[in-house]
């Protein structure tokens, strides 16, 4: 996919635009796939933040050093996430992806110590049970691309005590999604499987794609799109240890 009227607002959010409206999973892959080489800059373009407000998000919770905490980025992409995750000292970075141009491109950063091609929500994640000190999926929580069913493995290759961090966003479009999901995390902790740390509400997510994606109050040449940002921290020994969820950011942010 040739990047249009270098990479003008307009013509990127027609693109970004366009991948919101793909439901069908298959579609939404090759429609990646595609869009690959031109990923980075189109994001750009929109100012989207996801990748580094989540990577500030979990690492103020992570108690280990970074060099020696294991982390996985599910639904990886080009690599935004581990770029942030290298930036403050963490190497030791495994990614899975369902796109093959995507892997290509994350592939090329060279940051990842492993990369796997993975559809989740059509098969589980290529590692065993208790693997990684933190999980992280951010921008892939949308319709036609991971179904909320797929959280639970998630937590699966989490270790106990460890951090799953997930963002979705909260403009218009996605909101029956956002509460599908909601459902399903609310769920997940009722189980006693994980506990919430944090649920932080971003106003300013990325760039709308049209008027009517915008958070309200804002102009046409600011008008942003909202997010969230959700960390839990998985069950010790099958129960949560007693920490209050907070539905704000922790200190810092």
């Amino acid at each position: 996919m040739a990047q249009e009227e270098d990479g003008s607002l307009s013509a990127v959010r027609a693109r970004v635009g366009a991948s919101h409206g793909i439901t069908d999973l298959a579609h939404k892959l090759h429609f990646y796939d595609r869009w690959a080489p031109d990923y980075d800059q189109d994001v750009a373009t929109l100012q989207y933040r996801a990748p580094r407000l989540a990577v500030d998000c979990l690492i103020q919770a992570l108690p280990g050093p970074p060099h020696a905490t294991l982390i996985l980025d599910v639904a990886c992409g080009t690599g935004l996430v581990a770029a942030e995750l290298q930036a403050r000292g963490f190497l030791q970075l495994h990614g899975v992806d369902g796109s093959p141009g995507m892997l290509e491109q994350a592939r090329a950063r060279g940051l990842y110590q492993r990369l796997s091609l993975c559809t989740l929500g059509q098969e589980p994640l290529p590692s065993p049970e208790g693997t990684f000190d933190a999980v992280l999926m951010v921008g892939a929580l949308s319709d036609g691309q991971v179904p909320c069913s797929a959280i639970p493995e998630l937590l699966r290759v989490t270790k106990p005590g460890g951090l799953v961090c997930l963002t979705t966003r909260t403009n218009p479009s996605n909101l029956q999604y956002k509460e599908e999901l909601e459902a399903s995390l609310d769920s997940l902790e009722q189980a006693r499987k994980w506990d919430r740390l944090v649920a932080w509400p971003v106003d300013q997510w990325e760039l709308a794609t049209s008027k009517l994606e915008e958070v309200p109050g804002t102009s046409d040449s600011d008008g942003f799109i909202s997010g969230i940002v959700y960390l839990y921290r998985k069950a010790r020994g099958g129960q949560v240890e007693g920490v209050m969820p907070s539905a704000q950011p922790l200190t810092g942010l």
